[in-house]
């Protein structure tokens, strides 16, 4: 009888816990599979290394990467930019001291926020925020993100939007021309001041400069960097930071097209 390959089969186990459950995080698949949390880590950085799996830089939660195989034997979009993007943000909070959130798009001009490095003892802002889709015309993601669309899918997109924005935000419509206008002038979108995106139960008002994502000629999502509004002065966050988060961009965007 021809005998079984070990390694094998305690990678397919792995494979087969995260894809039932979603996202996971290394203790609870450990304990899942039956395997030794050291045995589990490195089943997971080799399929992390061929893109089966991706570990979020927010919780640690592991999530099927963007080169697992689908039934249509495509890689999922977000999934793909998540794979590329997750190092580049965690790189680019490192290096500015500020943290980065990484959105994708949805569809109808909006994009949402499919990972990040904000961590509250070092930020002090509200860091549960994968899954969240930003306001496309008063937060930074999504004024970039919308800034990068063509003027004929962003005249679609906002035909669309009215209908679904709240309050506030259908009341700053007429403003989006400026805002556009501006962010083309600038070479970045800015969160608008005040603009909360949600009801928060911890952390300080958040400010926000955020770039989009070009891959092939065309928006794939945004990224930015988000700090503590009492901490640091936009202008000095411009001045220092803004060349990394647009060279994050590039390098994302790029990478991106690359693996198409």
């Amino acid at each position: 009888m021809t005998k079984l390959n070990r390694s094998i089969e305690r990678g397919m186990s792995v494979l087969e816990v995260v894809h039932t459950c979603g996202r996971i995080p290394l203790g609870a698949l450990a304990a899942r599979t039956g395997l030794p949390k050291p045995t589990v880590l490195r089943i997971c950085k080799t399929l992390e290394q061929r893109r089966w799996l991706f570990r979020q830089s927010s919780d640690g939660c592991y999530q099927l990467g963007s080169a697992f195989p689908h039934g249509a034997g495509k890689p999922n979009r977000v999934d793909k930019l998540v794979a590329i993007g997750k190092g580049e943000i965690v790189k680019l909070s490192q290096e500015t001291g500020l943290a980065s959130d990484l959105a994708a798009e949805t569809g109808g001009g909006r994009v949402e926020i499919v990972d990040t490095s904000r961590v509250f003892k070092v930020h002090a802002i509200y860091p549960d925020v994968v899954g969240f889709r930003p306001s496309p015309i008063l937060s930074a993601l999504g004024a970039a993100y919308l800034y990068a669309m063509t003027a004929a899918k962003r005249a679609i997109a906002l035909q669309e939007l009215v209908d679904q924005l709240p309050r506030d935000e259908t009341k700053a419509l007429p403003q989006l021309p400026d805002i556009l206008s501006t962010i083309g002038a600038r070479g970045y979108a800015v969160r608008s001041p005040g603009h909360w995106g949600r009801a928060v139960d911890y952390g300080a008002l958040p400010a926000a400069i955020a770039v989009p994502i070009i891959a092939e000629g065309a928006p794939v999502g945004a990224i930015n960097l988000v700090w503590n509004a009492n901490n640091h002065c936009l202008e000095a966050v411009v001045k220092d930071h803004l060349a990394q988060l647009q060279t994050t961009a590039q390098t994302i965007g790029k990478t991106y097209s690359d693996q198409t």
